[in-house]
């Protein structure tokens, strides 16, 4: 049983890893782009919406994604004042709770947010700065998506909770 849900955490794992590391170069895109614009605006007295626009536009695409990497590589921040002095069975069982609760949320979060989505895809949505950048849809598409990653990321999170609790399962079922 724990075989299997080691596989299930490597799997989604995995493709979290996979689809983090690939949004992580939208930081480097962002670097030169701010580069980019401060060269334009101060050398060549040349500023253009669009190319702000697209800053932001990285950014919300870098911290969406950033989120579900970050969890991946054990990024996050942790306050263990209780939770260090616990059982190991206590800290695999409040894992998985946390990451149950996580997944429920970021699947709620994420079907919310098609709605959100199809409207700005309906009206057509650009940016409403004369020279900006159109098609917002594709931006705020990344909203679900992103949630869907982190939704797939605490799957991986609870196979791993789950695999660590049950040996710690008596054969009557209570915690050690």
């Amino acid at each position: 049983m724990t075989g299997l849900l080691h596989k299930i955490a490597g799997g989604a794992g995995g493709t979290v890893r996979i689809i983090g590391q690939i949004a992580a170069w939208s930081g480097l895109a962002l670097v030169l782009l701010v580069a980019l614009n401060v060269l334009f605006r101060y050398f060549f007295s040349f500023g253009s919406v669009a190319l702000q626009e697209g800053e932001w536009h990285l950014m919300a695409v870098g911290a969406l994604f950033g989120m579900s990497y970050g969890l991946n590589q054990g990024g996050e921040v942790r306050v263990d004042i209780f939770y260090a002095k616990m059982a190991p069975g206590m800290q695999a069982l409040i894992d998985l709770v946390s990451n149950i609760t996580l997944g429920a949320i970021a699947v709620i979060i994420g079907w919310l947010s098609i709605a959100y989505v199809q409207s700005s895809y309906a009206i057509g949505e650009g940016s409403p700065d004369p020279g900006g950048l159109p098609y917002r849809y594709i931006l705020k598409a990344a909203i679900p998506a992103a949630f869907a990653l982190l939704a797939l990321q605490a799957v991986a999170m609870t196979a791993e909770s789950l695999a660590r609790l049950i040996p710690h399962i008596t054969r009557d079922g209570r915690s050690t």
